[in-house]
């Protein structure tokens, strides 16, 4: 039986349609996009179609698009940018609670350099409130970054309506759209966003491409140094091959997108009936606006790493939490965020969907995960002891 990938959150397969528009410029046409002669120029002019490519996904000026290396290294250029660059005006930074590990890092990291962090509470369903933000907002206030949706529990947050409050507070407004860019529709004019994340390999793209939208007129200080590359913002050779790919899957993400928001929304939707019948089995996240892509549960009485490593016997490759913490033994932080305890955190399974994704793999794990919990919980103590 082949092997079933429900962990699209991760990352996702590279489409063979991306492979074949990024072959030419790995094998062809590689040249540096700063040289002069015939073969960087060709590379040049194939790196600003793709600039304008991923621009028009979010409603951007091709000139606001920075090309970077990863949601990460987005994500730390966005805080660290706007901080070191705007410490005259303000030392103060909002995020959320159930922010991706980049940002609590990189704000952790900021904390120690004098800044001041506001970390804000997120109700049940892991929804930021505005009127929170808004509370928050102080004369030193210089930017707030609160995630578009969840990795981890899929949950989309009020983004427009924190940025409409930003802008008129005159607060820099950045979003981390890793896992939402491509799936739904995201205008940075009409949600107000002055900076945002986005990422190939969540859009079946390659891995070491992403982006930073950085709208025209906000300043930020580079990380790097060196000769120049991207509008002096992110000096380093641009990977065009990347590049291009990465515009690619947004050319067919766009095309495809609300035909695959309903067929996903379909499976996802089955998932959740199905998985909710099981005994001791929950939701986790905000059980409408939320990504289709992402379902998120926790079972009583049962180690996520357990599950994981049961279904991947089951030829099934789900996850327990957020893939870049989940080596971690730690319950997940998004996870207490919401309310959860430790040990019902410690019981998190996240099941994503994505292209290539059929309705007989859902069929399958409906079929595997009731008798893989119930094994699992033959050999727990904890829940013998509470029966």
């Amino acid at each position: 039986m082949k092997k079933i990938y429900l962990d699209y959150a991760a990352t996702t397969p590279l489409d063979k349609r991306v492979l074949k528009a990024m072959t030419p410029f790995l094998t062809e046409k590689y040249g540096n996009t700063m040289s002069l002669h015939s073969f960087g120029q060709e590379a040049k002019i194939a790196l600003e179609k793709s600039r304008e490519a991923i621009a028009g996904l979010i409603g951007a000026k091709s000139n606001e698009i920075i090309f970077t290396g990863s949601a990460t290294e987005s994500n730390n250029l966005a805080l660290k940018g706007v901080a070191f660059r705007n410490k005259d005006r303000g030392r103060n930074i909002i995020i959320s609670s159930i922010e991706h590990p980049c940002i609590i890092e990189a704000a952790d990291w900021l904390k120690k350099q004098g800044f001041r962090i506001t970390k804000l509470k997120v109700d049940k369903f892991g929804l930021v409130n505005p009127s929170d933000v808004l509370k928050a907002i102080e004369k030193d206030t210089i930017l707030v970054s609160i995630i578009h949706a969840s990795n981890e529990i899929g949950t989309i947050e009020p983004v427009k309506e924190i940025g409409e409050i930003c802008r008129k507070k005159g607060v820099y407004f950045h979003s981390d759209a890793s896992q939402s860019f491509g799936k739904i529709p995201i205008n940075v004019e009409e949600m107000k966003i002055d900076l945002l994340t986005a990422s190939s390999h969540k859009i079946y793209g390659p891995k070491g491409a992403a982006c930073l939208f950085v709208k025209e007129g906000v300043i930020i200080e580079p990380l790097l140094h060196g000769g120049g590359q991207e509008t002096g913002l992110r000096s380093s050779t641009v990977n065009a091959a990347a590049v291009v790919g990465f515009a690619k899957a947004v050319e067919l993400s766009k095309k495809d997108m609300k035909k695959e928001y309903e067929r996903i929304s379909r499976l996802k939707d089955k998932v959740v009936k199905e998985v909710l019948k099981i005994e001791e089995a929950h939701l986790s996240g905000h059980p409408v606006k939320r990504l289709p892509n992402i379902t998120s549960f926790w079972f009583s009485f049962i180690e996520g790493e357990s599950l994981v490593i049961q279904l991947d016997l089951e030829k099934i490759a789900a996850s327990t939490g957020s893939a870049c913490s989940s080596v971690k033994l730690e319950p997940s932080p998004v996870l207490l965020a919401i309310g959860l305890k430790p040990h019902q955190a410690h019981g998190s399974l996240r099941i994503s969907f994505g292209r290539y994704t059929k309705d007989s793999d859902i069929d399958y794990l409906i079929k595997v995960l009731p008798e893989v919990v119930k094994k699992l919980r033959k050999i727990s103590p904890f829940y013998y002891k509470n029966k």
